[in-house]
Protein backbone atom coordinates (compact mmCIF):
# COMPACT_ATOMS: atom_id res chain seq x y z
CA UNK A 1 0.00 0.00 0.00
CA UNK A 2 2.54 2.69 1.10
CA UNK A 3 4.71 1.82 -2.29
CA UNK A 4 2.02 2.24 -4.10
CA UNK A 5 1.40 5.70 -2.37
CA UNK A 6 4.89 6.10 -2.65
CA UNK A 7 4.92 5.49 -6.63
CA UNK A 8 1.46 7.99 -7.27
CA UNK A 9 3.04 10.99 -5.58
CA UNK A 10 6.14 11.06 -7.10
CA UNK A 11 4.36 11.26 -10.24
CA UNK A 12 1.22 13.24 -9.36
CA UNK A 13 3.83 15.95 -8.10
CA UNK A 14 4.21 17.29 -11.26
CA UNK A 15 0.38 17.71 -11.23
CA UNK A 16 -1.53 21.26 -9.89
CA UNK A 17 -4.85 19.20 -10.34
CA UNK A 18 -6.49 19.30 -6.87
CA UNK A 19 -6.72 15.86 -6.94
CA UNK A 20 -2.79 15.34 -7.50
CA UNK A 21 -2.08 17.47 -4.49
CA UNK A 22 -4.20 14.99 -2.46
CA UNK A 23 -2.45 12.43 -3.46
CA UNK A 24 0.93 13.98 -2.95
CA UNK A 25 -0.27 15.77 0.81
CA UNK A 26 -1.06 12.26 2.10
CA UNK A 27 2.03 11.06 0.97
CA UNK A 28 3.54 13.09 2.88
CA UNK A 29 7.22 12.41 3.80
CA UNK A 30 7.18 8.80 3.09
CA UNK A 31 7.83 10.21 -0.74
CA UNK A 32 11.54 10.49 0.09
CA UNK A 33 13.82 10.88 -2.87
CA UNK A 34 11.54 9.20 -5.06
CA UNK A 35 11.23 11.07 -8.57
CA UNK A 36 9.52 10.30 -11.70
CA UNK A 37 11.35 11.14 -14.88
CA UNK A 38 9.62 11.85 -18.44
CA UNK A 39 6.56 12.39 -17.60
CA UNK A 40 3.76 13.53 -20.03
CA UNK A 41 0.25 14.85 -18.76
CA UNK A 42 -2.91 13.52 -21.17
CA UNK A 43 -5.28 16.00 -21.21
CA UNK A 44 -8.53 14.64 -19.24
CA UNK A 45 -6.69 11.05 -18.62
CA UNK A 46 -3.61 11.28 -16.31
CA UNK A 47 -0.31 11.00 -16.15
CA UNK A 48 2.51 8.81 -17.36
CA UNK A 49 6.01 8.80 -16.66
CA UNK A 50 8.84 6.58 -15.37
CA UNK A 51 9.64 6.20 -11.81
CA UNK A 52 11.98 3.95 -10.45
CA UNK A 53 12.40 2.49 -14.08
CA UNK A 54 9.13 1.61 -14.00
CA UNK A 55 6.66 2.73 -16.59
CA UNK A 56 3.49 4.27 -14.16
CA UNK A 57 0.29 5.24 -15.44
CA UNK A 58 -2.00 7.27 -12.83
CA UNK A 59 -5.51 8.72 -13.61
CA UNK A 60 -8.62 7.57 -14.49
CA UNK A 61 -9.92 4.10 -16.35
CA UNK A 62 -9.83 6.13 -19.27
CA UNK A 63 -6.17 6.52 -19.37
CA UNK A 64 -5.97 2.62 -18.38
CA UNK A 65 -8.27 1.83 -21.22
CA UNK A 66 -6.04 4.69 -23.48
CA UNK A 67 -3.02 2.10 -22.81
CA UNK A 68 -5.27 -1.42 -23.21
CA UNK A 69 -4.21 -2.11 -19.48
CA UNK A 70 -7.24 -5.02 -18.22
CA UNK A 71 -8.27 -3.83 -14.84
CA UNK A 72 -11.33 -5.40 -12.77
CA UNK A 73 -14.74 -3.80 -14.24
CA UNK A 74 -16.16 -3.16 -10.80
CA UNK A 75 -14.18 -0.33 -10.10
CA UNK A 76 -15.88 2.00 -12.38
CA UNK A 77 -19.13 1.30 -9.87
CA UNK A 78 -17.19 2.84 -7.21
CA UNK A 79 -18.78 5.97 -6.02
CA UNK A 80 -15.71 7.97 -4.67
CA UNK A 81 -13.22 9.94 -7.08
CA UNK A 82 -10.55 7.23 -7.74
CA UNK A 83 -6.99 7.07 -9.09
CA UNK A 84 -6.27 4.28 -10.90
CA UNK A 85 -2.43 3.11 -11.06
CA UNK A 86 -0.99 0.96 -13.64
CA UNK A 87 2.91 -0.06 -13.16
CA UNK A 88 4.36 -1.65 -16.29
CA UNK A 89 1.79 -1.93 -18.20
CA UNK A 90 -0.31 -3.61 -15.66
CA UNK A 91 -3.13 -2.68 -12.81
CA UNK A 92 -1.51 -2.28 -9.64
CA UNK A 93 -4.70 -0.82 -7.82
CA UNK A 94 -6.40 2.30 -7.05
CA UNK A 95 -6.68 5.51 -4.62
CA UNK A 96 -9.78 6.58 -3.14
CA UNK A 97 -9.99 10.39 -2.87
CA UNK A 98 -13.03 11.55 -0.36
CA UNK A 99 -14.09 14.58 -2.38
CA UNK A 100 -14.80 17.30 0.44
CA UNK A 101 -17.34 19.74 -0.73
CA UNK A 102 -16.57 23.58 0.11
CA UNK A 103 -18.51 24.75 2.91
CA UNK A 104 -20.11 27.68 0.51
CA UNK A 105 -20.69 25.56 -2.17
CA UNK A 106 -24.20 24.83 -1.06
CA UNK A 107 -24.80 28.40 -0.58
CA UNK A 108 -22.95 29.58 -3.67
CA UNK A 109 -25.69 27.26 -5.59
CA UNK A 110 -28.71 28.48 -3.98
CA UNK A 111 -27.69 32.32 -4.42
CA UNK A 112 -27.45 31.72 -8.17
CA UNK A 113 -30.60 30.26 -8.18
CA UNK A 114 -32.08 33.06 -6.36
CA UNK A 115 -30.64 35.36 -9.63
CA UNK A 116 -32.59 32.95 -11.56
CA UNK A 117 -29.15 31.60 -13.23
CA UNK A 118 -29.48 27.88 -14.49
CA UNK A 119 -26.36 25.46 -13.05
CA UNK A 120 -24.67 22.95 -14.49
CA UNK A 121 -21.70 21.10 -13.40
CA UNK A 122 -19.19 19.63 -15.75
CA UNK A 123 -16.44 16.96 -14.99
CA UNK A 124 -14.39 14.28 -16.28
CA UNK A 125 -14.96 12.70 -12.65
CA UNK A 126 -17.13 8.70 -13.15
CA UNK A 127 -21.23 9.85 -14.18
CA UNK A 128 -22.06 8.27 -10.51
CA UNK A 129 -19.99 10.88 -8.53
CA UNK A 130 -21.07 13.64 -10.16
CA UNK A 131 -24.76 12.43 -9.45
CA UNK A 132 -24.24 12.68 -5.97
CA UNK A 133 -22.32 15.95 -5.78
CA UNK A 134 -25.33 17.65 -7.99
CA UNK A 135 -27.80 15.91 -5.59
CA UNK A 136 -26.24 17.53 -3.03
CA UNK A 137 -25.85 20.65 -4.10
CA UNK A 138 -29.25 20.82 -6.07
CA UNK A 139 -27.13 20.96 -9.31
CA UNK A 140 -29.77 21.84 -12.07
CA UNK A 141 -27.79 19.63 -14.33
CA UNK A 142 -24.97 17.33 -13.97
CA UNK A 143 -22.62 15.61 -16.98
CA UNK A 144 -19.49 13.01 -16.13
CA UNK A 145 -16.99 10.96 -18.07
CA UNK A 146 -15.99 14.36 -20.22
CA UNK A 147 -12.65 15.12 -21.66
CA UNK A 148 -11.64 18.79 -22.55
CA UNK A 149 -13.19 18.75 -25.82
CA UNK A 150 -16.57 16.90 -24.34
CA UNK A 151 -16.86 20.08 -21.91
CA UNK A 152 -16.25 22.50 -25.20
CA UNK A 153 -18.76 20.78 -26.99
CA UNK A 154 -21.42 21.18 -23.84
CA UNK A 155 -20.91 24.74 -23.63
CA UNK A 156 -20.69 25.80 -27.18
CA UNK A 157 -24.24 23.96 -27.52
CA UNK A 158 -25.67 26.27 -24.91
CA UNK A 159 -23.53 29.09 -26.64
CA UNK A 160 -25.56 27.99 -29.62
CA UNK A 161 -28.92 27.91 -27.54
CA UNK A 162 -28.57 31.70 -27.21
CA UNK A 163 -27.73 31.25 -23.42
CA UNK A 164 -24.58 33.77 -22.09
CA UNK A 165 -22.54 31.40 -20.51
CA UNK A 166 -19.99 31.55 -17.46
CA UNK A 167 -17.67 28.70 -17.14
CA UNK A 168 -16.06 28.27 -13.20
CA UNK A 169 -13.07 25.84 -13.87
CA UNK A 170 -9.24 25.82 -12.02
CA UNK A 171 -7.35 22.59 -14.12
CA UNK A 172 -5.38 23.07 -16.73
CA UNK A 173 -8.49 20.75 -18.50
CA UNK A 174 -10.64 23.50 -17.80
CA UNK A 175 -8.52 26.44 -19.75
CA UNK A 176 -10.28 25.93 -23.54
CA UNK A 177 -13.84 26.03 -21.41
CA UNK A 178 -12.51 29.22 -19.84
CA UNK A 179 -11.44 30.68 -23.02
CA UNK A 180 -14.78 29.82 -25.02
CA UNK A 181 -17.23 30.85 -22.11
CA UNK A 182 -18.76 34.57 -22.00
CA UNK A 183 -16.70 34.75 -19.00
CA UNK A 184 -14.10 32.56 -17.54
CA UNK A 185 -13.46 32.27 -14.07
CA UNK A 186 -10.70 30.52 -12.58
CA UNK A 187 -10.16 29.69 -8.90
CA UNK A 188 -6.87 31.13 -7.97
CA UNK A 189 -5.63 29.21 -5.04
CA UNK A 190 -6.33 25.74 -6.49
CA UNK A 191 -6.15 26.47 -10.25
CA UNK A 192 -3.35 26.05 -13.00
CA UNK A 193 -1.28 28.64 -14.38
CA UNK A 194 -2.95 27.87 -17.85
CA UNK A 195 -6.53 28.44 -16.42
CA UNK A 196 -6.10 32.02 -14.72
CA UNK A 197 -4.03 32.98 -17.42
CA UNK A 198 -6.87 32.25 -19.73
CA UNK A 199 -9.91 33.80 -16.92
CA UNK A 200 -11.62 36.37 -16.84
CA UNK A 201 -12.41 36.78 -13.45
CA UNK A 202 -9.81 34.74 -10.54
CA UNK A 203 -11.64 33.96 -7.20
CA UNK A 204 -8.05 34.43 -4.85
CA UNK A 205 -9.70 32.76 -2.31
CA UNK A 206 -11.18 30.02 -3.86
CA UNK A 207 -14.71 30.16 -2.38
CA UNK A 208 -17.32 29.74 -5.04
CA UNK A 209 -19.59 32.24 -2.57
CA UNK A 210 -17.41 34.82 -3.97
CA UNK A 211 -18.53 33.95 -7.71
CA UNK A 212 -21.99 35.28 -6.63
CA UNK A 213 -20.11 38.02 -5.29
CA UNK A 214 -18.69 38.69 -9.02
CA UNK A 215 -21.79 38.66 -10.50
CA UNK A 216 -23.61 41.12 -8.31
CA UNK A 217 -20.76 43.71 -8.69
CA UNK A 218 -20.75 43.15 -12.71
CA UNK A 219 -24.82 43.75 -12.45
CA UNK A 220 -24.46 47.06 -10.22
CA UNK A 221 -21.45 48.21 -12.13
CA UNK A 222 -23.25 47.98 -15.27
CA UNK A 223 -27.13 49.45 -14.07
CA UNK A 224 -24.48 52.57 -12.51
CA UNK A 225 -22.96 52.98 -15.75
CA UNK A 226 -26.38 53.61 -17.57
CA UNK A 227 -27.04 55.29 -15.32
CA UNK A 228 -24.40 57.91 -15.67
CA UNK A 229 -24.72 57.38 -19.05
CA UNK A 230 -28.42 58.87 -19.05
CA UNK A 231 -27.84 61.84 -16.67
CA UNK A 232 -25.23 63.38 -19.16
CA UNK A 233 -27.24 62.27 -21.88
CA UNK A 234 -29.94 64.43 -20.11
CA UNK A 235 -27.52 67.49 -18.65
CA UNK A 236 -26.28 67.85 -22.21
CA UNK A 237 -29.29 68.12 -24.58
CA UNK A 238 -31.17 70.36 -21.99
CA UNK A 239 -28.05 72.78 -22.01
CA UNK A 240 -28.11 72.31 -25.86
CA UNK A 241 -31.35 73.26 -25.96
CA UNK A 242 -30.89 75.75 -23.75
CA UNK A 243 -28.03 77.31 -25.36
CA UNK A 244 -29.40 76.60 -29.24
CA UNK A 245 -32.28 79.19 -27.48
CA UNK A 246 -29.57 81.94 -26.14
CA UNK A 247 -30.95 81.07 -22.83
CA UNK A 248 -27.42 78.98 -21.02
CA UNK A 249 -24.09 80.97 -21.87
CA UNK A 250 -21.32 79.33 -21.98
CA UNK A 251 -19.97 79.16 -18.67
CA UNK A 252 -23.23 77.67 -17.66
CA UNK A 253 -22.48 74.96 -20.07
CA UNK A 254 -18.84 74.79 -18.33
CA UNK A 255 -20.31 74.47 -15.11
CA UNK A 256 -23.39 72.13 -16.54
CA UNK A 257 -20.36 69.49 -18.10
CA UNK A 258 -18.02 69.40 -14.71
CA UNK A 259 -21.07 69.20 -12.86
CA UNK A 260 -22.17 65.86 -14.66
CA UNK A 261 -18.67 64.41 -14.18
CA UNK A 262 -18.99 65.74 -10.25
CA UNK A 263 -22.30 63.64 -10.56
CA UNK A 264 -20.75 60.54 -12.61
CA UNK A 265 -18.16 60.14 -9.65
CA UNK A 266 -20.38 60.29 -7.02
CA UNK A 267 -22.81 57.70 -8.32
CA UNK A 268 -19.95 55.31 -9.14
CA UNK A 269 -18.56 55.84 -5.53
CA UNK A 270 -22.08 54.06 -3.91
CA UNK A 271 -20.65 50.90 -5.02
CA UNK A 272 -18.16 50.83 -2.06
CA UNK A 273 -20.58 51.08 -0.02
CA UNK A 274 -22.92 48.38 -0.76
CA UNK A 275 -23.21 45.29 0.80
CA UNK A 276 -22.76 42.95 -2.20
CA UNK A 277 -22.36 39.47 -0.17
Amino acid sequence: KNELVRIAAALEKNSTHPIAKAVVAYAGETLSELKAENVEEISGHGLKGTVAGKTVLAGNVKLLKKFNVTYPAAIEQLADTIVVLAINEKYAGYITIADEIKEDAKQAIDQMHSLKIQTVMLSGDKQVVVDKVAKVLGIDQAYGNLLPDGKVEKVQGYKNEGKRIAFVGDGVNDAPVVALADAGIAMGGLGSDATIETADIVIQNDQPSKITTAIKIGRVTKNIVWQNITIAMVVKVIVLVLGAGGVANLWEAVIADVGVALLAILNAVRIQKMNLD
